[in-house]
C-alpha cells in the first residue's frame, strides 16, 4: 500500500517561482528514486510562494531514505536563501473504509 506524503514549503515573499524553477530540474531524480510512485506540484491559490508537493512512496521508510539522499547531496543549502522557514512534512494515513 502507497504511502502519501504532503510537504509544504514557506517561500520567502517572490521566492515560489525561483522554488518551482529548482523542483522543474530536480523532480526527475525523485520520480526515479527507488520506492516513489508518484509527485505532484502545486502552489496555493491565495499565496503562490506556498508550494506544496502531494507525494506517494511505496513505505515511509522509502521516503526518509531519499530525504537523507536529498540532504547528503546538499538540497538545504540550495532551499536555505528560499525558503522563509522549514517546510513542513505530513505523513498520512489512508481511510478508505470512511
Amino acid at each position: 500500500m502507497s504511502h502519501t506524503i504532503h510537504v509544504v514549503f514557506p517561500c520567502q515573499e517572490g521566492k515560489g517561482a525561483d522554488l518551482l524553477g529548482i523542483l522543474n530540474e530536480i523532480l526527475g531524480d525523485t520520480r526515479a528514486f527507488d520506492g516513489c510512485e508518484s509527485i505532484e506540484v502545486y502552489t496555493n491559490s491565495d499565496n503562490p510562494d506556498t508550494v506544496i508537493l502531494w507525494e506517494k512512496f511505496e513505505t515511509r521508510a522509502h521516503h526518509e531514505a531519499y530525504l537523507a539522499w536529498r540532504i547528503e547531496n546538499g538540497m538545504l543549502d540550495v532551499l536555505g536563501p528560499i525558503l522563509a522557514s522549514d517546510a513542513e512534512f505530513n505523513y498520512l494515513d489512508d481511510h478508505p473504509d470512511i
